[in-house]
């Protein structure tokens, strides 16, 4: 494993429908748009990050899974 997941089951959920509903509506309602393009984009990292696991801003400021022991 190339890096270490910063972001928990419960909010990797909710960041892979938050994403799925923003690529649509950038889709449906602003499709051709400057404004649908930055909903898209944004849909598709915070797709990326619930997929992943891992988001960059999160590991900037020093945010880590609690480790089970």
């Amino acid at each position: 494993m190339l890096y270490v997941k910063n972001v928990p089951a419960l909010e990797r959920w909710s960041r892979g429908l938050a994403g799925r509903g923003l690529v649509v509506f950038g889709v449906v309602a602003q499709w051709g748009t400057l404004a649908g393009w930055a909903w898209i984009g944004t849909g598709v990292i915070a797709l990326l990050t619930g997929f992943v696991g891992f988001c960059p801003m999160c590991a900037m400021v020093g945010r880590k899974l609690p480790t089970r022991g």
